[in-house]
């Protein structure tokens, strides 16, 4: 991969990064786009696997991914909700 790709991703990667109480995260939703998923089910896949090592490690997976949700726009102009996880960096 070349060197420039690498800062763009790497600089899209940090400014996604959201401060809540002090706390480092990141959206799945807008990293599956930043990563190049275009499904939301083979994001998800991703992140179960991530959730595996992240066991394997020792590690809490319940401090690196939190179920969340959030609201998006639709066509009609409503809102609704749908399903995302906030990963910290670890988790990412």
């Amino acid at each position: 991969m070349k060197k420039e790709v690498i800062v763009e991703l790497f600089s899209q990667f940090e400014q996604a990064c959201y401060n809540y109480s002090g706390v480092e995260f990141w959206s799945a939703r807008e990293l599956q786009s930043i990563l190049g998923y275009s499904r939301w089910e083979n994001f998800v896949n991703a992140i179960n696997k991530a959730k595996i090592a992240c066991e394997n490690a020792d590690s809490n997976v319940s401090d690196h991914f939190r179920d969340i949700t959030k609201m998006v726009s639709i066509g009609s102009g409503g809102q609704r909700e749908v399903e995302d996880i906030a990963l910290t960096r670890y988790a990412c």
